[in-house]
């Protein structure tokens, strides 16, 4: 499990993280959503041991991350949006460091290789940046770690990467595994990540499951806009909005939608989630 209590960070005199408090449970695949500045990227550095918390704590399974012990360090697995391309095939990369990762897996590298439909045989300093991103999200998910923090992991991913990548997290994640994947492209992942959590300047807006999501919110797809909606958008042949849910009706969730229907209504969404001790 990982804990977060009353976390705060800052560079310089700018707090991009202040008061953060949440739980993440084990066998989730959390979605971690914001606007740009809001601490989405140092909140993942802070879980990887790269930071250390200038107020409050992190512990992941009792452990503070930036004590970085070989227990924890080979326990987790950070992918950051921007990944370098070493001077060596994708393979030889993947034996040479796959070696720091108690768990990791050759096979199940060349394999995930394959879904993504990347040359584990090529250069990797001669990929182009989407083969590159692959290769890495492919050696992520070999290491079989307990615990993958991903920074934009679908960026500079094609259309049809996009939907193998999607394959590759679900058939490839333990069920034991917590994956964190901070993201702007919700669209590309919103079948693959529940509960979602959505981070404001300094804040945590949301952290609920999509369970506990379409409970209290009801997503709406008409012709007609209800006055009531805490968020609505004209789509074509009609609007989608979202509303309180007071019937019990089941919805499926939109995510660009939440998110625009959260940060519209932001005390009234921290109050019906109760985000601060979710």
């Amino acid at each position: 499990m990982i804990k977060i209590e009353k976390l705060a960070f800052s560079y310089g005199s700018n707090a991009v993280l202040k008061d953060i408090s949440m739980e993440l449970q084990e066998g989730r695949i959390y979605g971690l959503l914001g606007e740009n500045g809001v601490g989405k990227t140092t909140l993942l550095t802070l879980l990887a041991g790269l930071k250390e918390p200038q107020a409050g704590s992190i512990t992941v399974d009792g452990q503070k991350p930036f004590d970085r012990t070989p227990s924890f360090l080979t326990s987790i697995y950070y992918l950051p949006d921007e990944v370098p391309a070493a001077r060596m095939t994708a393979e030889r990369f993947a034996q040479d460091r796959g070696q720091f990762w108690v768990n990791f897996n050759m096979d199940k590298f060349s394999e995930i290789m394959k879904v993504l439909e990347n040359d584990a045989s090529m250069r990797m300093d001669q990929m182009s940046y989407g083969q590159l991103k692959k290769t890495y999200i492919s050696f992520a998910l070999a290491c079989n770690t307990q615990y993958i923090f991903m920074d934009e992991p679908t960026n500079g991913l094609d259309i049809p990467s996009k939907s193998q990548f999607r394959k590759a997290v679900s058939k490839y994640t333990s069920d034991e595994s917590t994956l964190l994947i901070s993201t702007h492209q919700v669209r590309d992942l919103e079948t693959i990540i529940d509960p979602i959590i959505i981070l404001d300047r300094k804040d945590v807006l949301m952290n609920a499951s999509l369970d506990e999501i379409t409970q209290k919110l009801y997503f709406d797809y008409s012709t007609t806009i209800d006055p009531e909606a805490l968020y609505s958008e004209l789509i074509p042949g009609g609007c989608i909005q979202v509303l309180e849910n007071r019937t019990g009706m089941e919805s499926k969730v939109n995510l660009e939608a939440l998110f625009n229907a959260v940060h519209k209504h932001k005390e009234l969404i921290k109050g019906m989630f109760n985000s601060k001790n979710a």
